[in-house]
């Protein structure tokens, strides 16, 4: 296995353990869902509290995370029918947090996940 797939896989069990701690059922990791749209959407986990159902996309890239990848998980979120998307990586832009303030998307940073499972 790849190191960069390595790397995921660690930040993918991470994220798992943070959301099962936080009172999250962690529903199914690696997903693929036919959209309204009949586009397939792919999650790298589907999370569950309550009613609520959210896609969580990961990405562990070493660069700033760009409103673009934001907007694509709200398009994609949406056109799958799940509310209020999570999105984890190191960093985000500016435009991306303003972004997903306004549109009810969580943006988690490794750190924040990190410091979730102590």
């Amino acid at each position: 296995m790849s190191a960069e797939k390595t790397k995921l896989s660690s930040l993918m069990q991470r994220a798992t353990l943070y959301f099962r701690k936080k009172g999250y059922k962690v529903e199914k990791k690696a997903v693929t869902i036919e959209g309204y749209s009949g586009i397939l959407r792919k999650f790298d986990l589907i999370v569950q509290k309550g009613r609520l159902t959210q896609g969580v996309w990961i990405k562990d890239w070493k660069r700033t995370i760009g409103v673009n990848i934001v907007i694509n998980l709200d398009k994609a979120s949406a056109d799958a029918g799940l509310s209020n998307p999570i999105l984890i990586g190191g960093k985000f832009s500016d435009h991306a947090k303003s972004y997903a303030n306004r549109r009810k998307i969580t943006l988690l940073t490794k750190r924040q996940i990190t410091l979730g499972l102590r």
